[in-house]
């Protein structure tokens, strides 16, 4: 048996998942920490991480670190995604983040971002064609499944975060604010040569704005017995609900059920790649996903230290976000 703790380093939030494997390809999880961080927030174009927000993402670890500290002969997985991939301060970062935690920091590609995600997710749910979205703080990842087999993979640096403070105002929503950040996620989508091979596929959607989508569906609903992984939601449905958070003041979002109070001010930014890219491409259902990176990084090293196939536990024990 293997201790593994996955530390994902998100441009919104901070994450870590330790688990225990087995030989057979068996894992389970055993603890798992997450603190929304923001590490994102005010990088502007110059793209220079913020002292504040560096300090909020450290308080962060130093937290994670405590409970790491209990399992000291765990392997450990440290990754960055977009905010850090991007910075210009970056080196200055990665100093601090091994002054703090007394290991390195991996910064991955937008493309080994992807390629994680899609691990996770074709190891978790019986999919067959689909395109996955992952929306995250500062990117978006798409991948392209045909027949469970990736076939186009591509990060795009749009997220929750940057939508919302490029275009969007954190209280009421104008109508030509949204317009800007439609027309620049059109083109952006536009420029992708191989995603009109995805029209009407069935959208996977992963990241922590997508699954407030789930969450609001499952209040809605008065469901308490279905996991989010699995979810589904269709197109209808999510436009509908997608229009009344559109509808609601900054106090008004911040108090739906489902709907984090500290996601308030990004949902509107955080949800709408999911919504253009089902009027993009035609697509009638949303399926949620709850294992993305930190499970495709396990994933992958289960496979390469035991040589053996996941053996996933149930959907209800995925990640909670």
């Amino acid at each position: 048996m293997t201790v593994i703790a996955v530390i994902d380093l998100g441009s919104n939030s901070v994450r870590m998942t330790i688990s225990r494997y087995h030989q057979d390809g068996h894992y389970e999880v055993v603890n798992r920490l997450q603190e929304m961080v923001r590490l994102s927030e005010g990088m502007g174009e110059n793209k220079v991480l913020q002292p504040e927000a560096i300090k909020r993402t450290m308080n962060a670890l130093k937290n994670f670190k405590e409970t790491l500290d209990k399992y000291p002969k765990a392997k450990i997985r440290a990754v960055a995604t977009a905010a850090v991939r991007q910075a210009t301060n970056q080196m200055a970062f990665l100093t601090e983040f091994e002054e703090t935690m007394g290991f390195t920091l991996q910064v991955l590609t937008g493309e080994e971002e992807a390629h994680y995600d899609y691990v996770g997710i074709v190891n978790t749910l019986n999919i067959n064609d689909a395109l996955i979205l992952d929306t995250g703080g500062a990117s978006a990842e798409l991948i392209l499944v045909r027949n469970k087999e990736s076939v186009h993979e591509i990060s795009l640096p749009i997220g929750a975060v940057t939508i919302s403070e490029m275009f969007l105002e954190k209280d009421v929503i104008n109508a030509d604010s949204l317009f800007q950040a439609t027309v620049a996620l059109r083109q952006m989508f536009g420029d992708v040569s191989w995603l009109s091979d995805a029209m009407h596929l069935p959208l996977v959607a992963l990241g922590g704005s997508n699954r407030t989508l789930a969450k609001i569906s499952r209040r809605q609903r008065k469901i308490t017995d279905m996991p989010i992984h699995g979810y589904h939601l269709s197109k209808q449905d999510a436009t509908d609900i997608y229009q009344k958070i559109l509808s609601k003041n900054l106090v008004e979002r911040q108090k739906m059920a489902g709907l984090a109070k500290d996601r308030g001010d990004i949902i509107v930014g955080g949800l709408l790649p999911l919504v253009e890219l089902l009027l993009f491409l035609g697509g009638q259902q949303v399926i949620f996903s709850q294992a993305g990176l930190r499970e495709g990084i396990l994933f992958e090293t289960i496979r390469q230290e035991t040589g053996q196939h996941v053996i996933a536990p149930e959907p209800a024990s995925m990640t909670i976000d």
